[in-house]
């Protein structure tokens, strides 16, 4: 099947977009564009002397994968209900101020997070592309934006294992010690003279700083944690050997494929439910509990006035979304070309706020219950950051009765949604990089795919030395999240809404799913979420803050080199945008015309290996890997 470029053809009645062979652009524009017109053109939509003229293919081998409508979307859900509801969610949250943090939530999912979310969805359906070359196809001359994907993905993936590693040291420690916990008394050598636990008199510490053993048992177990950046030390060598041991798993499930089972992905998407419904009826119940959900729920008012809540929530939709990361338009290149995504993005968008919202109850409630115990207020109770959620929920776990069986089935929950979300982004990272550089790369998968988790692993051991906390929180604020994810959104966003045209994109969505976008889909697209994404931007440069843990403030040089990790991103988009109008053949001016003229492939076939029922790239490299019950075998060839 040759392949096809888009072209346009302008007449006085419409403008139209136009599948035209690519060996046929040195002849004669009128008959080729004529006679592809007459050849591909399979039912068009007029509108406003507008038109998009799409041929699906004939061949019964198009790219839908899916066999099922639940599976796309419970693999959705997979995908963006991970450690970032569970773990992030709750720690910003608590980190400016609870209500305030809501507020900004919920404007930023309306505006922001539900459109964009069925945006990628959306054009990874109609151009069967995944995440690193779908916006070049948009606008060549922001193809840096998939380079910029690539690079905050593979830095996400290089920190992420690392809770992972917390989460296997948490279920070894318990499996070690039982029928105790290592957490629940002070008669341990890590603890200090200022340990409590819920049995202790507070008022015996005459008003000294007091610490829970939950928080001491983190801070000087697990993490051996130093008094700053400067003071990194050694290896805490058994988070160590839980690294690798992480890093083992995710290999290897990259190799078998998590999804083997179309059971397993059920699994994996609903049985943190349970135990989050468990650990609420018990939180709930605490002393002190009411304390905490009001806190919750109450904005402060006055820090609505300021960039941090918009800032960190705005990067905590696409975070939690999985905006801007490659891996929505993957899953949907997997769908039929009429599949109606739009009912599976709303769906997967309410049931994703509804788990952060819902780790955020049992989170506060825990926190209302501690401050009720060292009688401080909520938002002193303990120090802000990523360990928050390796704090609160611990405690909740002393509360039940057979606490180690609640406490194995709560960290055994967390590994579940670290390992899947942790393979996806690993998986999205390879593919990309192989599907651009296929002819080198593909020989050499299984190669190839051992040397990034080796690189990775490698990259992450700095984060589980006595220091690591420290480079790990660094890592988070400046690599994945912030300016470096606002800025490929925007770009994003811009390509597909401004220089592709929210009109065709809506054409394209009507083909696919037999209705039009209304005006509230149009108006988010094309002005509230680049709006949003600029402004929010644009204030987090103007007040920029250097970067704290709890009571340790970040040096300058540390903030610089955070700065150098985010423009390691940022930079791809102007760069390569120079580096195409230089390099094309035509002037500088005629380059950057070309390079906003959108060049759509036709959209790809979808390939099934029968015998393992993987779906598989252009680029023969397995993205997802879903059960064979999942896959069309009967209409899908090698």
């Amino acid at each position: 099947m040759s392949q096809k470029t888009l072209k346009y053809s302008s007449d006085k009645m419409s403008n139209k977009l136009i599948w035209v062979d690519g060996r046929d652009t040195g002849k004669n524009d009128e008959k080729s564009i004529a006679d592809e017109e007459k050849e591909f053109t399979e039912g068009q939509k007029v509108e406003n002397r507008k038109s998009v003229t799409y041929r699906i293919p004939d061949d019964p081998e198009d790219r839908g994968g899916w066999g099922n409508k639940l599976d796309f979307l419970m693999s959705c859900i997979s995908l963006s209900v991970g450690l970032g509801n569970v773990w992030r969610f709750p720690y910003l949250c608590y980190k400016n101020g609870g209500g305030s943090f809501l507020v900004t939530y919920s404007i930023a999912m309306v505006v922001c997070g539900i459109p964009l979310f069925f945006q990628e969805v959306a054009i990874g359906q109609y151009l069967g592309s995944g995440g690193m070359t779908f916006v070049g196809h948009l606008c060549p001359i922001l193809k840096g934006v998939g380079f910029a994907t690539m690079t905050i993905v593979f830095l996400l993936d290089v920190y992420y294992c690392v809770i992972i590693a917390w989460t296997l040291f948490y279920i070894i420690s318990t499996f070690a010690t039982m029928p105790e916990l290592p957490w629940q008394d002070c008669d341990n050598w890590w603890n200090t003279k200022d340990c409590f636990t819920s049995k202790t008199n507070i008022s015996l510490f005459n008003g000294t700083k007091k610490s829970s053993s939950v928080e001491e048992f983190f801070d000087y177990k697990v993490l051996g944690i130093s008094g700053g950046l400067e003071e990194v030390g050694g290896l805490q060598w058994n988070l160590f050997v839980c690294l690798c041991l992480g890093w083992l798993m995710v290999y290897f499930i990259l190799r078998k494929g998590l999804h083997q089972s179309g059971k397993i992905i059920w699994f994996a998407a609903l049985f943190p439910y349970v135990i989050l419904l468990i650990m609420l009826v018990r939180a709930i119940t605490l002393d002190g509990a009411s304390d905490g959900l009001y806190y919750y729920i109450t904005p402060r008012w006055e820090t609505l006035l300021t960039p941090g809540p918009w800032i960190d929530s705005a990067s905590q939709i696409f975070f939690a979304y999985s905006i801007g990361c490659g891996a929505l338009p993957a899953l949907g290149s997997y769908n039929k070309f009429h599949h109606n995504s739009y009912k599976d993005a709303m769906i997967t968008c309410i049931v994703n706020t509804f788990t952060s919202v819902l780790a955020g109850l049992v989170t506060f409630s825990i926190l209302g219950h501690l401050a009720r115990e060292q009688n401080v207020d909520v938002g002193d109770v303990v120090k802000s950051g990523p360990g928050l959620v390796f704090l609160t929920y611990p405690e909740v776990v002393l509360k039940l009765p057979g606490a180690p069986f609640w406490a194995v089935t709560f960290f055994f929950m967390l590994l579940l949604l670290g390992v899947d979300s942790a393979f996806c982004l690993v998986e999205s990272f390879i593919t990309g990089l192989v599907d651009n550089w296929s002819t080198v790369l593909r020989p050499h998968r299984q190669t190839f795919t051992a040397f990034i988790c080796l690189i990775m692993f490698l990259l992450g051991i700095p984060m589980v030395t006595h220091g690591g906390m420290y480079v790990f929180q660094l890592m988070d604020y400046y690599s994945a999240s912030g300016m470096s994810l606002l800025w490929v959104c925007f770009f994003q966003t811009m390509a597909i809404s401004w220089t592709f045209g929210v009109e065709k994109l809506c054409d394209c969505i009507e083909q696919m799913m037999g209705h039009r976008p209304s005006w509230f889909w149009r108006f988010c697209w094309k002005y509230c979420a680049p709006t949003v994404i600029a402004v929010i931007f644009v204030e987090q440069c103007m007040e920029y803050t250097q970067l704290r843990y709890g009571d340790y403030n970040y040096p300058l040089w540390a903030n610089i080199l955070g700065l150098g990790i985010s423009f390691s991103s940022m930079l791809w988009v102007p760069v390569y945008a120079i580096y195409y109008v230089f390099t094309e053949p035509n002037s500088v001016i005629e380059n950057f015309k070309a390079g906003i003229i959108p060049i759509i492939k036709q959209r790809k076939i979808s390939i099934c290996d029968r015998t393992t029922g993987q779906m598989i790239t252009q680029s023969k490299v397995g993205l997802i890997t879903p059960s064979v019950s999942l896959v069309q075998t009967e209409k899908m060839e090698v």
